[in-house]
């Protein structure tokens, strides 16, 4: 083989390694079957939040997942994959699984999520999550419920006397 298609197979392999492993969240999903324009509505909704989608071959990938601990990956890489990755751990699978219910051709096969791979019933299960800032906020309001009781049962009293 030609030294520098060797050289450029390891530049995927370690882009695709940095990926798996910089990425909060990665999700394998079948794109055959989407035409230009439907790959381009999914690339701006995921720039939107801070995702991005990738194709790579299914064997740099499979090099780059083993190379990382992901060996379970392999079972899922077969046919035309993408990678679609962000940096948290629910914004690539809440676009990917909201896109899959539009359009039948993206068929979503497994995750990477927090260093585990998960399957396509984690991925939808997960993209039904609120985001983080969601999470903080229904936080925030579980503990702010006490004292606002706590408040209006004390003005009550004020006013009753």
């Amino acid at each position: 083989m030609n030294q520098n298609v060797l050289e450029q197979k390891k530049a995927i392999v370690e882009e695709v390694s940095s990926l798996l492993k910089d990425s909060g969240s990665v999700v394998v999903a079948e794109y055959r079957g989407l035409n230009v324009a439907e790959i381009s509505e999914l690339k701006r909704a995921l720039l939107k939040e801070n995702a991005k989608m990738c194709v790579y071959k299914n064997t740099l990938v499979d090099r780059a997942a083993e190379a990382c601990g992901f060996g379970d990956m392999k079972q899922y890489l077969e046919g035309p994959n993408a990678l679609i990755s962000s940096v948290d751990s629910i914004s690539a699978a809440k676009i990917a699984t909201k896109f899959a219910k539009k359009h039948e051709n993206l068929v979503i096969k497994a995750a990477i999520v927090e260093g585990k791979v998960v399957g396509k019933d984690d991925v939808i299960a997960l993209s039904k999550l609120p985001n983080k800032e969601g999470m903080l906020s229904m936080l925030l309001s579980v503990l702010q419920a006490p004292v606002r009781s706590f408040a209006c049962a004390v003005k009550a009293v004020a006013e009753k006397e």
